[in-house]
């Protein structure tokens, strides 16, 4: 890919007008139903900022913040009760924010360097997703990555399609 892959945990007053402008391109709101007012959007950020199984980031390409990442450990989330979780399965959230990152294949990448990031919790035997079932870009994304379809799911704000990604399957298909 021939650029620098880092995520930043996500600071409140200096990534929440950024933050929010993401959740507001056609890209992206369709999927996250977060195109909210602002004032609406800061009260969001500062539940999940204060959520203790929640961790927030931007995820940077050569240190320009281009993605957001939700990584969680799926107890005490409501995915818990989608499917029956081991104590350490954790799970993932993301979006590309700037347009201009958009079809690059940067995507698949990013993926690979966050959830690496979560197997390193030695108790973690898998990642979760479940992405909107409607986005068939990012399901192929995670399929590439390792991650297998479960099958779709009813959540509070979506009809997600349930994904994990085995440690074991992971670390054969990245590990060179």
């Amino acid at each position: 890919m021939g650029k620098k892959i880092s995520f930043i945990e996500v600071e409140f007053e200096q990534d929440v007008d950024m933050i929010h402008s993401w959740m507001t391109e056609d890209h992206v709101h369709p999927f996250w139903n977060l195109n909210i007012p602002i004032a609406e959007f800061r009260e969001h950020l500062k539940k999940a900022l204060n959520d203790e199984h929640h961790t927030l980031f931007i995820g940077c390409l050569d240190g320009v913040p281009m993605s957001y990442w939700e990584a969680y450990w799926v107890k005490g989330d409501v995915l818990e009760k989608t499917y029956d979780p081991a104590p350490h399965d954790q799970g993932v959230h993301l979006l590309i924010g700037d347009k201009e990152f958009l079809g690059k294949g940067y995507s698949l990448p990013l993926l690979r360097e966050m959830v690496r990031f979560q197997f390193q919790d030695e108790r973690t035997e898998k990642v979760m997703a479940e992405p909107d079932i409607r986005n068939e870009k990012m399901i192929h994304v995670f399929k590439k990555c390792g991650f297998k379809r479960i099958g779709p799911i009813e959540l509070p704000d979506k009809t997600g399609l349930l994904m994990t990604c085995e440690r074991g399957e992971f670390e054969k298909r990245w590990t060179p």
